[in-house]
């Protein structure tokens, strides 16, 4: 039997490996805002369960079980998620901390019957894959808004690190996946990026924005 704390360990060496493959105790501390001496004792943990490979100074490394139990956990948070935005009325910034707690529910049916229910959707509300059910992810071909050149006309489709500061800060600019942008230019200096879309003429986003706003 897994715990929701090693759901939660689970799933956090899952979305770091996809940052780094070099995964190591600092920045698993870093991530989870716990200390070394508790992330060892849970690696240990979890190497035990085998969940984990590990050796001292060398990057943690999930298992194949542990790497379907994390995406199986994930795809219950991302189906929760698009579950109260799409059949509930929530708004994109306010089901993260609501699908921090279901996601632990260990019901597949429950979670099978929400996926049937909403017509089996790929992406979660912020454009983010979901997993199925034998935890295989899809990796979607995105750039980043940054990237893109003056004059190009782009599709937002995904966000990338969304935090509820960052979603409520998108709505008051009107801003939500589906939006078309053109490019009117791009400032060197600091990665603004200059847009119009939806009737606004001109807009401008900072770079540290357009890099977590993902187009096709």
């Amino acid at each position: 039997m897994i715990s929701s704390t090693e759901e939660n360990y689970l799933k956090a060496l899952f979305a770091l490996s996809h940052q780094d493959d070099q995964v190591n105790i600092t920045d698993l501390s870093h991530y989870l805002q716990v200390s070394k001496p508790s992330i060892n004792s849970m690696i240990k943990n979890l190497q035990a369960k085998g969940l984990v490979n590990y050796e001292k100074y060398k990057p943690i490394v999930l298992s194949d079980k542990g790497r379907k139990i994390a995406a199986v956990v994930i795809r219950k948070h991302r189906l929760t998620e698009m579950y109260l935005v799409d059949q509930m009325g929530f708004g994109w910034e306010e089901v993260h901390a609501i699908a921090e707690q279901i996601e632990h529910i260990n019901s597949t049916i429950f979670f099978d019957r929400m996926d049937e229910l909403m017509g089996f959707p790929k992406v979660d509300p912020h454009g983010s894959p979901i997993p199925d059910k034998d935890g295989r992810i899809a990796h979607l071909t995105l750039r980043r808004l940054s990237e893109c050149a003056p004059g190009s006309k782009v599709k937002l489709l995904a966000l990338e690190n969304s935090s509820d500061e960052f979603l409520n800060f998108l709505n008051s600019r009107e801003i939500s996946l589906g939006v078309d942008f053109k490019i009117l230019s791009k400032e060197l200096f600091d990665g603004s990026v200059e847009v119009n879309y939806l009737g606004h003429p001109t807009v401008t986003l900072s770079g540290k924005v357009s890099e977590r706003l993902l187009v096709k």
